[in-house]
């Protein structure tokens, strides 16, 4: 029987009296993902383990309130700038801007109002091609940010059970645009009463970039051979996590740093990540157009946020990968440029493909 369909609703309602959209689709092997128009976010994704058991496998909140009033970045479309800027200013074109400090003196994943933090409007819902397309539209100096920025989010699910998104901008001034999805990851569900640092990574990078204390990149690009930076072959993340004898793991209390695929975008989507949970059998393998990735431990959850299925979140409960161009690059010359120009077309395209795996 064939499950496939997509399905729109409200999932709730803003202070300002605007209505939030979800919107679910569902292929026709019942996996299903919901979208919401709140930081055009993935809130749920729904996927069989190796025994066709289904699981939600992402992080998030089960009411719109309470992605309001706990902002975790769960799910969520990161923008202007995703990542960290340091000392929350940049120079563009001899002009130097100035950016929000909410990470410290830096700032982090496109200030305070973030585009995580902004509803999007659904404009686009293709029940054929199962996907969904969602605008936002940035102001000249929102966030201190230049230029009139126009951005799309177009979430699709294929019939082999990957989920795509692809994020576009456009520009009438010189700016700085840098997307991500900032999804979190547990393949035996998000309410499993195991955390997630069992999961066997792997990472397809040589180097990756050492950070400073404020967790900015120092610019040098290190080579991960014989250090617990290499994910070039499948390993628990537990095996070196908290090795806090390591001073890049003290200065995020575990990973939160950059790996390097390449040094520039990619004409088409390359293999990133992949990511196998021992316990369920299911597995995700991530691409990406973009240069780099950066792998997020779960370092600080603490359990003050509540999931969907009740569990309180607490440190390493979820990872995440967050496909883009490397860090507080608007300061690292030596870095690729993420400055957008009138007349280009900004572009990431983010794929994760699930699967399970048969020695579960």
């Amino acid at each position: 029987m064939d499950r496939s369909g997509l399905k729109t609703e409200i999932f709730g309602t803003l202070a300002n009296g605007e209505t939030v959209e979800a919107v679910t689709l569902t292929n026709a092997n019942g996996m299903s993902v919901k979208i919401i128009g709140y930081g055009a976010s993935i809130q749920s994704v729904c996927v069989p383990d190796a025994q066709g058991r289904f699981a939600d496998v992402t992080t998030g909140y089960a009411t719109l309130d309470e992605y309001v009033a706990q902002p975790q970045f769960y799910g969520a479309t990161i923008g202007r700038v995703a990542n960290r800027i340091a000392h929350a200013r940049f120079t563009l074109d001899d002009e130097e801007y100035t950016v929000p400090t909410n990470d410290g003196t830096n700032s982090l994943h496109g200030g305070d109002v973030g585009f995580d933090k902004v509803n999007w409007t659904v404009t686009t819902c293709d029940a054929v091609a199962l996907s969904v397309t969602l605008r936002h539209f940035s102001p000249h100096g929102d966030q201190g940010y230049p230029g009139n920025l126009k951005v799309t989010a177009t979430y699709q699910l294929s019939a082999d059970n990957a989920l795509s998104v692809t994020y576009r901008a456009t520009t009438d001034a010189p700016t700085c645009v840098n997307l991500t999805n900032h999804a979190y990851w547990h393949l035996s569900g998000e309410g499993a009463p195991h955390d997630a640092m069992d999961h066997l990574l792997t990472i397809q990078a040589e180097h990756y970039l050492p950070v400073d204390s404020g967790l900015i990149p120092t610019g040098e690009r290190r080579s991960v051979a014989g250090s617990v930076f290499d994910f070039r072959t499948p390993k628990p993340i537990r095996d070196h996590v908290r090795n806090f004898a390591n001073a890049q793991l003290r200065h995020g209390r575990g990973y939160d740093h950059h790996w390097i695929i390449d040094e520039d975008v990619a004409s088409e989507p390359r293999i990133l990540a992949e990511l196998k949970d021992p316990h369920s059998g299911r597995t995700m393998t991530l691409l990406s157009n973009q240069p780099g990735v950066q792998f997020y431990a779960g370092n600080f959850f603490d359990g003050s946020t509540t999931g969907k299925a009740g569990k309180s979140y607490y440190i390493g409960d979820a990872i995440a990968l967050e496909p883009q161009m490397f860090p507080d690059a608007p300061n690292q010359p030596s870095f690729a440029s993420v400055a957008l120009h009138p007349g280009d077309v900004y572009e990431n395209v983010i794929v994760w493909q699930f699967g399970t795996a048969a020695s579960a």
